[in-house]
């Protein structure tokens, strides 16, 4: 067995258990590692032990087993099950292929796949986003549709990294999803897998004072996209701005905080966060080019995470209107641990707040004006003069602009 995958594991399962472990243990061992000797109490101890008779079974399935069983896999394997027990979808165990489709995803590389955005809500696998013409929106699955299963394999929200690896493949396999949509039940699309390349921001005029730009994720490019779509609507005189966030599902804290700089002053918290140890970090503006500008921002119940952050400083900040629906209510920030080999742990680190100080976790935000997507229109072509939300977000802009 790769002996740094299972010290992976056995570090992993010091730092969980260590969390719980009670501080009234007299008795303490010394255990030896790798990169040196550290102290622990007696119960740590104790379940390590626990941990390490996995591979003691391991010797016996050997006697009576036809077969080959991998220490990597059953390393992996307990590594998943240990972040799985923490009960915190977004705190995720990836492996070699989940890690690098990770990578590609979040740095708006081109990849294979059928072009979904996905979260997890109640434990489901819910479709934020289909990227316009990407093989799931040609097959027709919709924003909202909860999938069950790739490929005749059952998957929840805790299994979101490996469900999104199981829908990339080879260009031109095709893969079959098992979906779960309102008023029609369960049913399978099958999808044919091609390149992907996710464009985050779109924009125009939308007559000679207003400006819109759809923005669909928080990835690596995504602020020096929206800074150029910015300057370019400035240059054909954008006087007001509509910001559609609807079905944007995060990503990128960095990338969201250049972004929303454009529009707070300098120096401004545009959002905090703080950790179990009560230290708080803040993130403030660093300033930007359209501080002032009459702003209208769409939001909907797939509005999360960097997106909210975004939507809470704009709101907290009385700096624009929200229009739409409450939003998602993603109150946490994840960081990554390289954990060798091209694996990654994805980590739940703290919680975020909203300059007024209000965190947003399974509350999300309110909208300033709320108007509903009628439900009869969401399997319909989108006609932008058929909706109410932007239609009512051109409404206040214009008003804003006079």
């Amino acid at each position: 067995m790769n002996s740094k995958k299972k010290w992976i594991g056995i570090t992993v399962a010091i730092v969980l258990v260590t969390n719980i472990a009670t501080l009234f243990v007299s008795s303490r061992v010394s255990l030896v590692l790798p990169n040196g000797r550290v102290e622990i109490d007696k119960s740590t101890y104790n379940t390590i032990m626990k941990f390490s008779k996995m591979f003691a079974v391991r010797n016996q399935l050997y006697k009576y087993y036809d077969g080959t069983i991998k220490d990597d896999d059953l390393a992996e394997g307990a590594i998943k099950g240990m972040t799985a027990a923490l009960k915190d979808p977004y705190t995720v165990y990836m492996d070699k292929t989940e890690a690098s489709n990770f990578n590609k995803e979040i740095q708006g590389q081109e990849y294979v796949g059928v072009g979904l955005q996905v979260g997890v809500k109640d434990d489901k696998i819910i479709v934020t986003a289909p990227f316009e013409g990407s093989p799931a929106d040609k097959a027709g699955i919709k924003i909202g549709d909860i999938i069950e299963k790739v490929d005749g394999t059952a998957y929840t929200g805790k299994d979101l990294e490996k469900a999104v690896a199981a829908m990339k493949g080879k260009e031109g396999t095709n893969v079959t999803i098992g979906l779960n949509r309102a008023g029609k039940g369960s049913f399978d699309v099958t999808v044919k897998r091609q390149k992907v390349v996710t464009n985050t921001i779109s924009g125009e005029m939308i007559d000679n004072n207003v400006g819109y730009i759809q923005m669909t994720m928080f990835d690596d490019n995504t602020a020096a996209n929206f800074n150029k779509k910015l300057s370019e609507l400035q240059a054909k005189g954008m006087k007001g701005l509509i910001l559609d966030l609807r079905d944007n599902g995060g990503g990128s804290l960095e990338q969201c905080i250049k972004i929303t700089s454009n529009f707070v002053d300098k120096g401004k918290v545009i959002v905090y966060t703080v950790d179990k140890n009560q230290h708080r970090e803040n993130y403030n503006s660093v300033g930007g080019s359209a501080i002032g500008m009459p702003l209208v921002v769409l939001v909907n119940g797939n509005t999360a995470s960097a997106s909210e952050i975004f939507s809470g400083a704009i709101r907290d900040y009385k700096l624009g209107t929200l229009v739409g629906e409450n939003t998602f209510g993603k109150g946490v920030v994840q960081t990554m641990f390289d954990t060798g080999e091209g694996t990654m742990l994805k980590v739940t680190i703290s919680k975020y707040y909203t300059p007024n100080g209000e965190n947003i976790q399974h509350k999300g935000i309110k909208p300033d004006v709320e108007v509903k997507y009628p439900d009869e229109l969401k399997d319909k072509v989108y006609n932008r003069a058929l909706d109410p939300q932007f239609q009512k977000a051109l409404e206040l802009v214009n008003d804003k602009v006079k």
